[in-house]
């Protein structure tokens, strides 16, 4: 962590060098200068100077079984809906090479207003969980609040004396009783930015690829939390190491992300694996892969194999979506 870094986030905190999680994982994570995602170098790929890779970045076998599903679930012809990425880093738009398919193309990244036309297919690749998160802990009896201490030389946890927002106190309130020590990682703001999402569309269709777990799995089943950090393809458990050098993310919650896209007025939200989606609704792209001639290792065939079979990402990955 740099010096001046280390001078934001003693800036940003209380009297007692205390910020909430939430605040902590924006700065590290949005921070104009020192972000994770607003610094100028390459994350996602499958080098070494890189983080992570995503299905999207796994170049145009994603985007043609994305296109085809798109068409298949769209209540209208593409002509008639604009298609905007959420989440996008500037210039690797999924569809950018089909943009001319719709009626309007808009790449949306990090930091950029959320303009959304009335009519449009929204899409987004692991952005849900790339929001700001909230870390609660079940201790002596009861659901506290987790925030981070401010150090003169290094970050460390810390339970805070109350709720940090109201939202919080109201999460705080309905949750059961657990185990000793149990932790709970939820993004109230992945909730807040969906809701804001749906709520600026009146029609077309919503397409979310992420990883994310039920409702009763996160409070059964994840008793360290799911909160987890990536720097150069590896995954640590220590969130507060390299503060806006390594990715931040938690599991999202998807019973939790279908309430709110129902509250918004997207009736039957759909939950599937990534390999049901693609199966079901890109078939015939699926079809023309693998019976496609060539003969040694196919890189699209190979690419399909990684996106679909559940050894690699069919299974990691699910898919919300929802049209009206």
């Amino acid at each position: 962590m740099s010096a001046s870094f280390h001078d934001v986030l003693q800036a940003a905190a209380d009297a007692d060098g205390r910020l909430t999680y939430p605040d902590f994982t924006r700065l590290a994570l949005y921070h104009p200068e020192h972000g994770y995602y607003r610094r100028e170098r390459t994350r996602v790929g499958r080098s070494a100077e890189t983080d992570f890779y995503t299905a999207a970045s796994l170049g145009g076998v994603f985007a043609d079984l994305l296109l085809e599903a798109i068409t298949k679930l769209a209540d209208a012809p593409l002509e008639t809906l604009a298609f905007a990425e959420l989440g996008v880093e500037a210039g690797r738009g999924t569809l950018a090479a089909h943009a001319g398919r719709f009626a309007g193309y808009a790449e949306i990244g990090a930091g950029q207003p959320l303009e959304l036309p009335e009519r449009a297919v929204v899409f987004a690749n692991e952005l849900l969980d790339a929001q700001p998160f909230h870390r609660f802990g079940f201790v002596e009896g009861h659901w506290r609040e987790y925030g981070v201490r401010v150090g003169p030389e290094e970050l460390s946890e810390v339970l805070l004396p109350a709720p940090s927002t109201p939202e919080a106190g109201t999460f705080l309130a309905g949750l059961p009783e657990s185990a000793e020590g149990y932790r709970l990682d939820i993004s109230l703001e992945a909730e807040m930015l969906l809701s804001t999402i749906a709520r600026q569309l009146k029609g077309g269709l919503l397409v979310f690829f992420d990883y994310g777990k039920s409702w009763p799995l996160l409070l059964e089943a994840t008793p360290a939390g799911s909160a987890r950090a990536y720097h150069r393809h590896e995954i640590n458990g220590d969130l507060l190491i390299r503060p806006g050098e390594q990715d931040l993310t938690c599991h999202v919650c998807w019973d939790r992300l279908a309430a709110v896209l129902e509250d918004s007025g997207w009736p039957a939200p759909r939950l599937e694996s990534q390999e049901g989606f693609f199966v079901q609704h890109a078939t015939a792209e699926i079809e023309r892969i693998i019976t496609a001639p060539g003969a040694g290792l196919d890189p699209r065939k190979q690419t399909l194999k990684e996106l679909i079979y559940p050894g690699h990402m069919g299974r990691k990955f699910q898919v919300l979506f929802a049209r009206k």
